[in-house]
């Protein structure tokens, strides 16, 4: 009994034996991973808010194909997030997931730092401003680029798949003390992810700038060397969970039973439906999606020679079509908040494009055009803090409440990244009329903070929208998908940027022609970059409206469940 007490029910040590909660888990192990995530914010984040003015100073490549490289890197790599989650959760488990990816990180970086350091990677030097009157990089070149940024991309997908989940691993659920302590480290961590994005945008940027882009970058593969020996320095004090299998195949045998039974009717009586889980594990029938409910329809297929032979391909318990059916009821937020992560690809592409045609310059210094999302970053943190320090204080006074409600925060980052799509545009606007009087100017006679509004509005809105996505996705998830859950959430941050990738082509290929530019092309003082704006604000505010109705949906359909009753097994 004491030997049980002090090992954790689900977790074992290095050595594969019961973890002994005495020398393993807990703060010190959980904190040590958090050096991996800070410095992959590092270098993800301190490579795509400035990798646009390399790709249209150095590598002269056009506006917005600069742009969709940017955005198509940064989608891949939470795409990816799916690919690493599924080899934790399958076989590798996150310790092995997160020490691997970090270190194709790693060498992404490296090589990154070589390819923007030798002069044969990169084109000739131009002094003209128009790139079209420059030599483009050759595909030689461009291909050294991609592998680099796709070698990052694949190290960062390992590792935001696992690294909050390795953190809340130190933690046993069942002990209260402990319980509490994993509360306060994953409402930390995205603290942690802001402290990383705001070194990358501030101190990264500028020694790009100053220093040398190729110094930039080896900090970053060398930073993430000293994170990763720190976190193999953990080893013998972590608790590892053993692999569980992929919630995707569980999905998979649902859809593949439901539809092989396809023609089979469903009982009166939802009682005959199959079930094999002890009754403290099942979730009770629901009726919603009755379609799937067929693949817990007991068929004489199910019985080989007189004896029941279950296959998880043709007949699944009612708890597992039950965890199907809620990952579905999740699909219309998750909609509707891809659209807030195409907003913010602008903010690290257009909006980091118009800072360098603006004036910078305070006193004698000039802040790096990539440094101006320091106010996205900044916007962040004190909607984070004021929502902790003023909001919940308020709402738990008034109504009895801690805050907002996840889906209430969601909505709140939408509404205001629609604003700040509006400021933007009207900005635009402004700072178009003065290009139009000094087209021959390389910096226009217009402070940069003009952009302060659009960084704010949308920088404040991902502080609300990240922490409801996360809380809405983990809380209102199977227990047996969180993980699951977690890469549908980060899908929305991929598919957002990949959309603004076909969004940029669409527009590009639809307002412009072989004699006329559009409103993008090959610079933006000769488009019409506030049109573009104009049409995301109007996209935002649409889509949240699309939003209201979701949430509307899903607060009904949740609370309108069928009453608990038993299920029988069939044998």
């Amino acid at each position: 009994m004491d030997e049980k007490m002090s090992t954790v029910a689900d977790a074992v040590d290095y050595k594969g034996h019961p973890a002994d909660k005495s020398r393993t888990g807990g703060w010190v192990p959980a904190a040590l991973s958090l050096g991996i995530e800070i410095c992959e914010r590092l270098s993800t984040m301190g490579i795509a808010v400035n990798l646009v003015t390399y790709l249209g100073g150095t590598m002269h490549l056009p506006s917005a194909t600069s742009a969709n490289i940017v955005t198509d890197f940064m989608g891949t790599s939470f795409l990816l997030c799916l690919l690493g989650g599924f080899l934790a959760d399958s076989y590798l488990g996150r310790y092995r997931t997160i020490a691997i990816f970090a270190m194709v990180q790693m060498l992404g970086t490296c090589l990154l730092a070589v390819s923007t350091k030798l002069p044969q990677l990169r084109p000739p030097p131009c002094k003209y401003t128009d790139v079209t009157q420059c030599k483009q990089a050759n595909s030689f070149q461009m291909g050294i680029l991609y592998l680099s940024l796709y070698l990052i991309a694949l190290g960062t997908g390992g590792l935001k798949s696992s690294v909050s989940g390795f953190g809340t691993d130190q933690f046993d659920e069942k002990n209260e003390k402990e319980k509490a302590q994993m509360a306060y480290f994953f409402n930390r961590f995205f603290f942690v992810i802001s402290t990383g994005t705001l070194m990358a945008v501030t101190v990264l940027v500028y020694i790009q700038d100053e220093v040398g882009r190729s110094w930039g970058y080896g900090i970053c593969s060398a930073s993430m060397f000293i994170a990763l020996m720190i976190f193999f320095s953990g080893t013998k004090r972590y608790r590892y969970k053993k692999c569980s299998g992929s919630p995707v195949v569980h999905i998979c045998q649902v859809v593949s039973a439901a539809s092989g039974k396809k023609t089979a009717k469903l009982p009166s009586d939802i009682s005959l439906l199959y079930e094999d889980l002890p009754e403290a594990s099942r979730i009770h029938h629901t009726d919603q999606f009755r379609f799937l409910d067929k693949a817990s329809v007991v068929t004489e297929d199910d019985y080989r020679q007189g004896s029941f032979m279950m296959n998880p391909w043709k007949l699944c318990p009612v708890t597992r079509v039950e965890e199907v059916k809620k990952m579905i009821r999740l699909l219309p937020i998750w909609a509707t908040t891809i659209i807030f992560w195409t907003t913010y690809a602008q903010m690290i592409t257009f909006s980091v494009e118009q800072a360098t045609t603006m004036e910078r310059t305070i006193g004698h210094f000039q802040i790096p055009a990539g440094s101006l999302t320091v106010f996205f970053v900044g916007a962040i943190l004190i909607s984070l803090a004021v929502y902790d320090r003023f909001i919940i204080p308020l709402c738990k006074k008034w109504r009895g409440e801690p805050g907002f409600t996840n889906l209430q925060l969601i909505g709140i980052g939408l509404f205001l990244s629609a604003m700040g799509m509006a400021a933007a545009a009207v900005v635009e606007v402004k700072r178009l009329s003065v290009a139009k009087k000094y087209n021959e100017t390389t910096t226009l006679p217009i402070t940069v903070f003009y952009l302060i509004p659009q960084f704010f509005l949308v920088g404040a809105g991902e502080g609300f929208i990240y922490t409801g996505q996360l809380d809405f996705f983990i809380t209102q998830s199977p227990k047996g998908m969180k993980t699951m859950s977690t890469g549908l959430f980060l899908t929305t941050l991929s598919l957002g940027f990949f959309f603004s990738s076909l969004l940029v082509s669409i527009v590009k290929a639809t307002t412009g022609s072989s004699d006329k530019q559009g409103w993008l092309g090959e610079h933006i003082n000769k488009g019409r970059l506030d049109c573009f704006y104009g049409l995301l604000a109007a996209l935002s505010f649409f889509n949240f409206g699309l939003f209201l109705l979701s949430a509307a949906w899903f607060r009904k359909k949740t609370v309108r469940q069928a009453p608990e009753m038993e299920i029988v097994v069939k044998e």
